[in-house]
């Protein structure tokens, strides 16, 4: 308790509300899973080191689905994870080497818990903000900056690995860049297919490897209402997807089978966080690598046990059913809910939202730009202050230690997604009387409001 008058109404916090996550459906799988002897041993166990392989081929089953590719996923191409985060973490440590590696690209805005993994990995004061339009990722920027990082090394010397032991089942990329490009955090856009194949055309020339975090894929829904907004099928093939087919694909003539994109799965979003279990999809080559990393070759496959459970979710149907007639539906009346209040009350205020001609949106969140002079760290202070509402400022997602932050200084995200439905238009309304109030004082020429630090709204927004 904060000793407000209102009630706290937190949209900073990216998670699912504890109202929609499948208890039930988990109940059954556990049952079923620790009553069964073979499967129970299984899963108690350690297991193989890519992880439990009826997970990987119901998932490789479901990703078929979904995806639509040009041929099936195999299994093969799949590795058990810890989840996304503990993932990228694995992914540096067996495919980077932290002086070879010149840098580490990342679409801007970003997902800012990433800095610290890869800053954690020897890329300190080498991280570099790419900035993105409406489709996606800045191409001619990117090429830019792979051009002068190319020249700085052979500059250096920098020609080898000085730090990772060479091995038969691993190598080293150059570059690496990381990207939610499907209803993106923070930024809520949709890479645009045309963008999606230049960039794996780049990486290919640049010796680099895209990191994609796929992990709103699914939760999707059309924006008309005389439609039912469940969709079964992605909007958009995955960066790891064009590898696999363009030009040759990703294990043509003359590669090293490596391949240039890895997707980065997850249950956090589709069925619980606390599940800590995704998985990784990559050239089989790549796949087997990633699960040598040292980590998992000491404790065995991660998340074993709640992979079995995870298993049952998917060969019964139920994650399925729990996707296309639970999450997808909330969520998306939960979007409509907020979105339309942001074009009743806060356009009219002059605030402008990304891709809005989309037939198909997703995620967990609107990012929507202020007009000048609102500067979004003060609108984030005064609308704690006043409405006792929380928002994540544009400057949390810069890039740490580069130069583009002040790129973000007029943008906001919301988070539909935690809260409950009947107060997402309360805190638009509740923003709206911030932003009236601060224009009404700046246009008589004073000051209402104080600057904080952005981490000590982020402290506040995950408490």
């Amino acid at each position: 308790m904060n000793g407000h008058s209102k009630a706290l109404i937190n949209l900073l916090r990216g998670w699912p509300n504890p109202g929609l996550l499948p208890k039930a459906q988990l109940r059954t799988a556990t049952a079923k899973v620790l009553s069964d002897p073979d499967l129970s041993s299984e899963g108690l166990l350690y297991g193989p080191l890519p992880g439990n392989k009826s997970l990987r081929v119901e998932l490789a089953a479901w990703l078929t689905r979904f995806y639509k590719p040009d041929r099936s996923i195999e299994w093969e191409r799949i590795c058990i994870s810890g989840g996304a985060s503990q993932n990228l973490a694995c992914i540096l440590q067996v495919y980077t080497d932290p002086v070879f590696t010149r840098n580490i690209w990342m679409v801007s805005p970003t997902y800012f818990l990433a800095c610290r993994i890869f800053e954690d990995a020897g890329f300190m004061g080498r991280l570099r903000g790419v900035p993105e339009d409406d489709d996606g990722i800045s191409i001619e920027y990117l090429r830019r900056g792979l051009q002068q990082s190319e020249h700085d090394a052979e500059s250096n010397g920098n020609s080898k690995p000085m730090l990772k032991p060479q091995r038969a089942w691993n190598k080293v990329y150059r570059h690496i860049i990381y990207a939610v490009p499907t209803f993106a955090n923070p930024s809520s856009k949709t890479m645009s297919l045309e963008r999606r194949q230049q960039l794996i055309a780049v990486a290919r020339e640049y010796d680099a490897l895209v990191v994609t975090d796929d992990v709103y894929d699914q939760l999707q829904w059309r924006v008309s209402s005389t439609l039912s907004p469940s969709l079964k099928e992605a909007v958009q093939p995955r960066l790891v997807d064009v590898d696999r087919s363009y030009e040759g694909g990703a294990e043509r003539a003359g590669s090293d089978g490596f391949g240039n994109a890895v997707s980065n799965g997850s249950f956090s979003k589709i069925v619980a966080p606390g599940c800590r279990t995704g998985w990784a999809e990559g050239t089989e080559t790549f796949v087997s690598g990633l699960s040598k990393a040292g980590s998992t070759n000491s404790g065995s496959a991660p998340s074993q046990l709640i992979a079995s459970f995870m298993t049952e979710l998917l060969a019964s149907g139920e994650l399925e059913n729990h996707l296309y007639t639970t999450l997808q539906p909330s969520y998306a009346r939960r979007y409509n809910i907020m979105n339309g209040a942001i074009k009743d009350i806060l356009v009219p205020l002059g605030i402008t939202l990304p891709q809005s001609e989309r037939t198909v949106v997703g995620g967990y969140f609107i990012w929507m730009s202020l007009p000048a002079p609102l500067m979004a760290d003060d609108l984030a202070t005064c609308a704690q202050q006043e409405e006792n509402i929380i928002i994540a400022p544009g400057s949390l997602f810069g890039v740490d230690g580069d130069m583009r932050d002040g790129d973000l200084e007029r943008e906001v995200r919301l988070c539909f997604t935690w809260v409950e439905e009947d107060n997402l238009r309360d805190s638009i309304e509740r923003l709206g009387r911030v932003i009236s109030r601060m224009q009404d004082a700046g246009a008589h020429g004073q000051e209402i409001w104080s600057l904080a630090s952005r981490r000590k709204v982020v402290d506040a927004g995950y408490q």
